[in-house]
């Protein structure tokens, strides 16, 4: 079974999608590091993020082994991220490794921007997370707190905004729910009642 995880940043998705791979023994992906695995590796060869040649050469050579590398989280890492993933070339060379990911034999969860509509459309299950703007920016704010960061409130919601714009904007793989895919709107859930839908909604869909 492949469940496809897809929505903005700050969603909810990746938590929602970990606990999920957990609870089904199943392994998961978060798509999203490898775009940031990607721009880390394009900045430290001191190229710019919109270098295709040099954002294509990153993301055939990615090592999937740096995933959980520290410096892929955090605001700046994920628009970092964003950046190179509009490059269809980047896309392309990453598509493989992704669709590889879910084909194991137990199954996978895969989250990301465009797991049920490009990467894996015949996923069994799909669900699209969204919530407002204001409660995703609030998510990323209580994040920084907790790390003892200081950060602006507002400057996260035009983070946010300005990440919403480009990857739903964007030619290659744009943002957006497949059509068969169950929304999901986690604006005024916790973690646990957004888990809990969830698994309502995958008892109707596998």
């Amino acid at each position: 079974m492949i469940i496809a995880i897809d929505g903005p940043a700050a969603s909810g998705k990746g938590t929602l999608a970990k606990r999920i791979a957990a609870h089904f023994d199943m392994a998961w992906l978060d798509t999203g590091l490898l775009y940031r695995a990607v721009a880390r590796d394009v900045l430290a060869a001191g190229s710019d993020l919109e270098d295709v040649q040099a954002a294509a050469a990153a993301a055939k050579s990615v090592n999937a082994e740096t995933l959980d590398d520290p410096a892929l989280r955090g605001p700046r890492a994920g628009d970092a991220a964003s950046i190179v993933a509009k490059i269809p070339e980047v896309r392309a060379a990453l598509l493989e490794y992704q669709r590889a990911f879910a084909r194991q034999d137990k199954g996978a969860v895969l989250d990301g921007r465009d797991i049920g509509t490009v990467v894996c459309p015949e996923a069994h299950v799909k669900i699209f997370v969204t919530a407002s703007d204001e409660a995703r920016a609030k998510r990323r704010f209580l994040e920084h707190q907790s790390r003892g960061e200081s950060v602006m409130y507002d400057d996260l919601l035009a983070d946010i905004r300005r990440r919403d714009a480009r990857d739903s904007g964007r030619a290659a793989a744009p943002m957006h729910a497949a059509a068969d895919a169950v929304h999901l709107d986690t604006t005024t859930l916790d973690a646990d009642q957004a888990f809990a839908v969830a698994l309502q909604l995958i008892g109707v869909m596998r």
